[in-house]
């Protein structure tokens, strides 16, 4: 089915106490990351927090029909943080927060919590197989791959647009789901996607987004915006 909604936004999750810990893992050299909660349950830190009230002021300013949140922690609270700062300044979203699990973040599997040196020291196999199968289409044993994210995707824009058509949705997923949506709404190939996103930071908080032109197709008019965010860029 051809989606059908006039606009699509997207805002990453604030910043979590995973994002932290992953840099200090990553920084050091470490094979593990040091993080305790499953993946689902990783909250926002006080940054992240102050983060995601900011895009709620951007919210009010710019109020979608829908919010579509993933329901891992940092990016549900991400966004019910967001519509209470709407909902303060007299902006109500019509179609309310609906969570849905098509947009959560990418399962790793087996590599979930590990480094890329803990995925070189560990499980070189695995490496070997990424680089022979290429990342959009590698999947870790117990994970998913980016096509698989890609397909859950296409089947939420698929019934929203049946549902609600026409309108303006506004997700609060993952930095994943921005390239997922770059390679369904603006057909952009496999190698360039690939490209793309490891020329581009999508920093906590920021806003992406597509209009539908007249001929059904979309064109981002947001890429990675932060200027809501003011000194709280991190």
């Amino acid at each position: 089915m051809t989606t059908r909604l006039d606009w699509i936004g997207l805002v990453r999750h604030g910043q979590s106490t995973g994002n932290v810990a992953r840099e200090v893992a990553e920084d050091a050299g470490h094979a593990v990351i040091d993080i305790a909660e499953r993946d689902a349950d990783v909250p926002l830190n006080d940054l992240g927090e102050r983060q995601a009230r900011a895009v709620g002021e951007w919210l009010a300013d710019n109020p979608p029909d829908l919010v579509v949140a993933s329901p891992y922690l940092r990016a549900l609270d991400t966004a019910r943080l967001a519509l209470g700062v709407a909902e303060d300044s007299g902006v109500e979203v019509p179609g309310g927060l609906r969570v849905d699990e098509r947009v959560r973040d990418r399962e790793l599997g087996v590599l979930d919590l590990l480094t890329s040196r803990g995925v070189a020291e560990r499980w070189p196999d695995e490496l070997q197989r990424k680089e022979r199968l290429g990342k959009f289409y590698y999947r870790p044993p117990g994970g998913e791959s980016w096509a698989d994210v890609v397909l859950r995707l296409r089947s939420l824009l698929a019934e929203l647009s049946a549902e609600t058509p026409g309108q303006r949705v506004l997700f609060f997923a993952h930095e994943m789901t921005v390239f997922a949506l770059r390679y369904v709404l603006e057909a952009v190939p496999e190698r360039e996607l690939l490209t793309a996103a490891a020329r581009t930071d999508v920093p906590n908080a920021s806003v992406t987004a597509w209009e539908r032109g007249l001929e059904g197709g979309y064109r981002m008019t947001l890429a990675q915006e932060t200027g809501h965010l003011g000194a709280l860029l991190s």
